[in-house]
């Protein structure tokens, strides 16, 4: 393994360091990561996809968060009746989702999103991409409202067994701990709202869906289930990691987020 600070990362230093992390043949992944937590990666962001589709082999699947929620989105979101002028021209400048607008959820996520063989699902703001043996079946998956539930790509991987490989970041960037959160009886709630063109015409569409958690409640969750379940952090370059599984994480998370939100409170979302 090269030591950090010293040689760039080869791909094969990256495939034996997702080896020690737990990756395996046949596993289907969502890859949470940071580029730069890993140190100098020879063949940058591109090399780390390579890495991890070999990892998994033929047999694997390998997604990762695609989403535009800071590009496809309501710019006057506080505003209700006829809309002015001003807020007109700025709700018109708003792409339209296409599966090829750019994603800001990291190098990684984007060059995995760029492959002309990978797959993407169709959410306006919450889109996932992937690759391999399950990546149409994934992405096919797509619900406007809670579009991290059940009915999304994460019920998706869920069905599939699959796994959260955290690369350099917390549980505060671990998306299945916002599907777990749909689950719980007290979830918190916001409103997402994006445009569509329905019919050809351009609509704005208001969908429910779980809120942000913004530090509160998911790295708590996350520390006590890595602690439950004996998962040991491995460093990959300089890069901490996990290996979460789906199955055994969500039910645990329900029941302690119920737990969580219920001692904030009525109101505290």
């Amino acid at each position: 393994m090269t030591t950090p600070g010293t040689a760039p990362l080869t791909t094969a230093d990256l495939v034996e360091g997702w080896r020690r992390v737990g990756v395996r043949d046949g596993m289907a992944l969502i890859v949470h990561s940071s580029l730069s937590s890993l140190g100098r990666v020879e063949g940058g962001a591109a090399a780390v996809v390579a890495s991890l589709r070999e990892a998994v082999g033929p047999d694997g699947t390998v997604a990762v968060p695609a989403f535009t929620s800071d590009t496809v989105r309501d710019p006057a979101p506080g505003h209700s009746g006829p809309p002015s002028a001003d807020i007109v021209e700025r709700r018109a400048a708003v792409p339209l989702f296409h599966p090829e607008l750019p994603s800001a959820m990291g190098a990684v996520a984007e060059a995995l999103r760029a492959l002309p063989e990978g797959h993407r699902s169709s959410h306006p703001q919450v889109s996932v991409a992937a690759v391999g043996a399950h990546a149409r079946e994934v992405t096919a998956r797509r619900s406007l409202g809670f579009a991290v539930g059940r009915e999304s790509p994460f019920g998706a991987l869920h069905d599939l067994g699959g796994y959260v490989l955290l690369v350099g970041v917390g549980h505060n960037r671990n998306t299945f701990l916002h599907y777990a959160e749909t689950f719980a009886p007290n979830r918190r709630l916001k409103l997402r709202r994006f445009p569509m063109a329905i019919q050809g015409e351009r609509v704005w569409i208001e969908a429910p869906d779980v809120a942000d958690d913004n530090d509160t409640h998911f790295p708590v969750v996350g520390r006590e289930f890595e602690e439950q379940a004996g998962i040991r952090e491995v460093l990959v370059g300089s890069a901490p990691c996990r290996l979460v599984p789906v199955r055994d994480l969500i039910p645990f998370a329900v029941r302690r987020l119920t737990e969580l939100l219920a001692a904030d409170g009525p109101g505290a979302a």
